[in-house]
């Protein structure tokens, strides 16, 4: 008997259209022979099954089950492709825990926790997980330009603290472009995480569980043609994502470690991508991503394809490793 799997999409946040496109890679490339995939799509003012004719059809919230053309259709398990809120913040996963329905993703705790940039790093640090001075703000607090400088420097990084995306992020190069950043990284997020600009090779790290064991993915090198590594970088060619990423063997390992340490102490599960600065052959997190871009351009699907995991393999087990029996 085939599974029944929901694959929810979209979101409320500013990353919608990218879920929406990784989303659709899964609906694409689930084997058709074990799987019967629905598209879901969440957002803020509708919940509905979208069919092939792209007709849409309701969500029944109390039990996630839907009913097209008649007929009550429950799941079995739920693909979970939403980048940002609700799906990578832990509220659908705590929904979704309530309803006894497994999901792909890591559990509701791990969720909030990752999506929080700091919150993750502060939890990381006593594990020895280095990352960049930083410096915190709430919407409301007052701003002190002068004791922000002296904490992380010039230049740095304003950061919305959860949002994806490179939603939110500037670089600041003087202390009088201070405030414009911070309003901007306020349009995304009630908190903002400023960061010290940290010079050296940034790699992305792919963990999964993979057939019962966790599994770290070939590391990619960012190579951006804009300042940073901004929305336009990732989304619209303005970046080269070299795989395998051109590090010595010795970065390689070290990072490759602390990826997987960092999954490890986290109880993590389904698919994790993390962010790191190398400085002096030091790896300095930046943050972690627990739904990331599953497009076929994405770098997580790419570092597959480099360790010989083809995406409709890729996607069958995220199912498996949480779902693994049928009804």
């Amino acid at each position: 008997m085939k599974k029944k799997i929901a694959i929810v999409m979209g979101g409320y946040s500013s990353e919608y259209k990218i879920s929406l496109k990784s989303g659709n890679v899964v609906h694409s490339y689930l084997d058709k022979s074990q799987f019967d995939s629905y598209r879901i799509h969440i957002f803020k003012d509708k919940w509905v099954y979208v069919d092939e004719d792209k007709t849409e059809f309701e969500v029944n919230k109390h039990d996630f089950s839907i009913t097209p053309k008649g007929k009550k259709i429950t799941f079995d398990c739920v693909f979970n492709a939403i980048h940002g809120t609700p799906g990578e913040d832990g509220l659908l996963q705590a929904y979704f825990e309530l309803l006894k329905i497994p999901q792909t993703s890591c559990n509701y705790y791990q969720a909030a926790l990752t999506f929080s940039k700091r919150d993750l790093l502060s939890v990381l640090k006593p594990y020895g997980i280095k990352s960049a001075p930083s410096y915190y703000l709430n919407m409301g607090d007052e701003i002190d330009v002068n004791a922000i400088v002296a904490k992380v420097g010039l230049p740095c990084f304003v950061k919305a603290n959860k949002a994806g995306s490179s939603f939110g992020i500037s670089k600041v190069y003087k202390k009088e472009a201070l405030q414009t950043a911070i309003d901007l990284a306020y349009q995304e997020d009630n908190e903002i995480i400023i960061e010290a600009f940290l010079e050296g090779t940034e790699v992305s790290v792919g963990v999964i569980k993979y057939k019962g064991e966790t599994k770290v993915l070939p590391i990619t090198e960012i190579v951006t043609d804009n300042d940073f590594f901004d929305y336009e970088a990732k989304y619209e060619g303005k970046s080269q994502e070299i795989t395998p990423a051109r590090i010595s063997s010795e970065q390689a390992k070290k990072v490759s470690e602390i990826a997987k340490y960092a999954y490890e102490v986290l109880k993590m599960n389904g698919y994790s991508r993390s962010e790191f600065i190398f400085v002096n052959d030091e790896p300095y997190m930046l943050e972690m991503n627990t739904t990331p871009g599953l497009t076929t351009e994405s770098i997580l699907p790419q570092q597959a394809k480099i360790a010989g995991i083809s995406l409709t393999e890729l996607f069958g087990n995220a199912i498996m490793e949480v779902s693994p029996k049928n009804p």
